[in-house]
């Protein structure tokens, strides 16, 4: 059967008939732990939730046991929910004994236990082994994932950032939400830990402004990477990767310093389309930004030929996805990113 996206499974969740089996595949976090609260709350009362729910491992667990727990009916809780993450994991094993696997769970899932929702989890799965290819015929499969593509992923979260805030107790404005989910680069656990802190700033008038995301989220990360700017325009792979080391040792996250850089290249080529002579103001309202850093844009966009900055987005997009593959190590992405920035080969 055809993934459905999270809402979608919240909608049948509604209905309060129980899926028997549920695979929840991609890699954003926020989507992940966001489903598992809904089935939960769905499914087992807040009071027996110490027997209702279970978790198991693929890497860990075998599956005779994760199959015996779900036809064995909990203790106090009318139904259980059980999660089984990694099962990118049983890819790996051998033919016979991947097999035998898929065997056992397809059999339960065609006679599933009625007090059970069993739930596997994986970052992804190869369409084309037998294991994916049960998932999909007999589970309904959920994509927890926006997009792989950035600017996409971006635009996806900004509806999901405003039921956030909602939950927070605030109102978000629809221009203060896209700046938020651009510079963020449609993160939905940076956009969500952001909301916190804009909620909280906002307080009794309850209204998260563009000019709160400006002040408490976009400023620092805009001109450290406009710093950047400079010695990748110059081709300073050296001074970069200095100034790269910095950042990571002061704690910024790759993910949020990806998101703030291929924001920063959407944003000089978008300058590099303005007529000549456009002047502050007019260039604050095209690219929607504030005045002193739109000026700032069309400064730095002179410095990059075109092809550079079109070269560098598609190396952004390639890091973006090394990052949300899970298994690499973040430092190295990103000096690896750097040094492709600021190479002579790009563009």
């Amino acid at each position: 059967m055809a993934s459905v996206t999270p809402h979608e499974l919240l909608a049948r969740l509604a209905k309060g008939k129980p899926i028997p089996g549920i695979l929840l595949v991609g890699g954003d976090r926020y989507l992940r732990d966001m489903c598992r609260k809904k089935l939960v709350d769905a499914y087992v009362a807040e009071g027996s939730r110490d027997w209702g729910v279970r978790r198991f491992s693929a890497d860990d667990d075998e599956v005779s046991a994760i199959l015996g727990q779900a036809q064995t009916m909990p203790m106090l809780a009318p139904q259980q929910v059980i999660f089984v993450s990694e099962v990118e994991t049983w890819e790996r094993l051998g033919d016979d004994s991947r097999d035998s696997l898929v065997k056992q769970i397809s059999e339960y899932l065609d006679n599933p236990a009625p007090f059970t929702i069993l739930v596997f989890e994986a970052i992804a799965l190869d369409q084309r082994m037998r294991l994916a290819k049960m998932f999909a015929e007999k589970t309904v499969t959920v994509s927890v994932e926006l997009s792989t593509d950035p600017a996409e992923r971006a635009r996806l979260a900004v509806p999901l950032s405003l039921e956030m805030a909602k939950e927070l107790g605030a109102t978000l404005d629809p221009d203060a939400a896209d700046e938020l989910c651009d510079i963020l680069n449609g993160e939905l656990a940076s956009i969500r830990t952001e909301l916190e802190k804009l909620s909280a700033y906002a307080g009794d008038r309850q209204k998260i402004t563009r000019a709160d995301v400006d002040l408490l989220v976009i400023s620092a990360r805009k001109y450290e990477v406009w710093d950047l700017a400079d010695m990748l325009a110059a081709r300073q792979p050296a001074q970069a990767l200095e100034f790269l080391d910095s950042l990571l040792r002061e704690g910024e996250a790759a993910p949020a310093l990806l998101g703030a850089l291929a924001w920063m290249y959407r944003k000089l080529l978008e300058a590099q389309e303005l007529p000549l002579g456009t002047v502050g103001w007019q260039a604050a309202s095209r690219l929607k930004m504030r005045s002193n850093a739109a000026e700032l844009a069309v400064r730095q966009s002179r410095k990059f030929p075109k092809a550079q900055l079109t070269g560098g987005l598609a190396a952004l997009y390639e890091a973006d996805s090394r990052l949300k593959s899970g298994g690499t190590n973040q430092r190295a992405v990103m000096e690896f990113l750097v040094t492709q920035l600021a190479s002579p080969s790009v563009g």
